[in-house]
């Protein structure tokens, strides 16, 4: 996966709270330190998220975009 943005963080999703339209999604980049992106629970489901799985963090200006391998 290649994309533009710099600010690329790898970790573990930590927490999942899926609503009828938006998931929350937490992910430990570091001991201590939680990135948390609200996304479409659509997306949630294409991208097959869960609990212990490594996931990246991707932040562009105001925005934390989500990414699995």
């Amino acid at each position: 996966m290649k994309l533009s943005t710099r600010n690329a963080l790898v970790g573990t999703i930590t927490k999942l709270v899926r609503g009828p339209v938006s998931t929350e999604v937490s992910i430990r980049v570091a001991p201590g330190v939680e990135i948390v992106s609200v996304i479409t629970t659509h997306s949630a489901r294409r991208l097959k998220l869960k609990k212990g799985q490594r996931a990246h963090a991707f932040i562009k200006a105001d925005h934390v975009i989500v990414g699995v391998d």
